[in-house]
């Protein structure tokens, strides 16, 4: 409890609800939109669980929770969250968006065009050398050129940006340096350009944390440009998300004898945009239009929704397997209202049962199915 007159800091609630066991991004949305805050919807996680079979999940601790703010702080960073005014629009079109960001510097360069540009680590010189070149051109023209601080491209594109503007968006804590010989470059994204994090400081660049920085990668720019990735690579992942989410793909091609081309040249086979120059991406990335970009397609809408009853939770369940499903391909066989369907979801996760995947796909935990 807190003492008579004591201010609460509104951050705490919304990060206990983030941190807490089993709530992911797009059910951290859903509870907010159910319940109207972070406070209710903590409130309503036991409740949730045991409905969903499952016992009642950890509630992220006060205390951890004051003392990240207080870390977050003594590092030069603050936090964005998802519904505040400042939050990056394009970002937050993605089912799965942060619910919290944690930046370091000028976060008006959100407000700009922004275009990604992705690439192999172990790129050669001469794609380098185009990748800063593009990069400078971008920013040059008035867009903000986001990457990941990894090697090769990504490091080629920030410094090609970096004295007009850059985003770097990393897999670790916002005082964590990955790889350490971008540590120079890192500081000085945070201080002349903006540095992005969705980890806690803290926390390591685990292999799992890779992704879903791709995601934030994509969903800040209207469209993502590859320079030389193998075809079994997280640049392929960072343009598969930028085109679920009806953004612009673009890639240079490069020689069928060079295996960091290979991926390029398979995304300009399936239609992406072949660039040969920073005019290229300029035309491609007019402004966007925002009835293009696809719609988050699990969000509730409307009145809240009604509890699903047992024989609801039932018919659900019976669809679910260790095999990922879309959630409209179940919406369309279980012929329940959505809200109820997501209702069913959402408990189960709570209660640990079911997982999520990309492409708005889930499946029974394998430990359930």
């Amino acid at each position: 409890m807190t003492r008579a007159g004591a201010t609460v800091d509104p951050r705490e609630a919304r990060l206990r609800l983030l941190r807490s066991a089993n709530v992911g991004p797009i059910t951290y949305a859903h509870l907010i939109a159910r319940f109207g805050g972070a406070e209710a919807a903590l409130d309503a996680l036991p409740m949730l669980a045991a409905r969903g079979g499952g016992r009642a999940p950890v509630i992220a601790d006060a205390g951890a929770v004051r003392r990240e703010i207080a870390a977050v702080e003594r590092f030069g960073a603050r936090y964005l969250f998802l519904g505040d005014l400042d939050y990056p629009p394009l970002l937050a079109e993605l089912d799965s968006a942060p619910p919290a960001l944690i930046v370091r510097g000028g976060t008006g360069l959100l407000a700009r065009p922004c275009v990604a540009m992705v690439g192999a680590r172990n790129a050669s010189a001469a794609a380098c050398r185009f990748a800063r070149q593009l990069a400078l051109g971008l920013a040059e023209a008035g867009v903000t050129v986001v990457s990941g601080l990894a090697r090769g491209i990504d490091t080629a594109a920030h410094i090609g940006s970096i004295q007009r503007g850059t985003v770097g968006v990393i897999a670790s804590g916002i005082d964590i340096v990955f790889p350490p010989e971008n540590a120079d470059l890192q500081e000085r994204v945070a201080r002349e350009g903006l540095l992005i994090a969705e980890q806690p400081p803290g926390t390591e660049p685990l292999a799992r944390f890779f992704p879903s920085r791709n995601r934030i990668i994509a969903g800040l720019a209207t469209g993502t440009v590859v320079v030389e990735a193998a075809p079994r690579s997280g640049s392929l992942i960072t343009a598969r998300i930028a085109a679920e989410a009806g953004r612009e793909v673009m890639a240079v091609p490069g020689s069928p004898l060079d295996p960091r081309a290979q991926g390029c040249n398979l995304l300009i086979r399936e239609g992406a945009t072949l660039v040969q120059s920073v005019d290229d991406i300029l035309e491609a990335v007019r402004p966007i239009d925002p009835r293009s970009v696809r719609a988050p397609g699990s969000t509730w809408s409307g009145a809240p929704p009604e509890d699903a009853s047992d024989s609801d939770r039932v018919r659900v369940t019976a669809l679910l397997g260790p095999v990922p499903v879309s959630v409209d391909e179940l919406l369309r066989q279980v012929g329940l209202a959505p809200a109820i369907v997501q209702t069913v979801l959402l408990e189960l996760e709570l209660a640990g049962r079911l997982e999520r995947h990309a492409g708005a796909r889930v499946s029974l935990s394998e430990r359930c199915a």
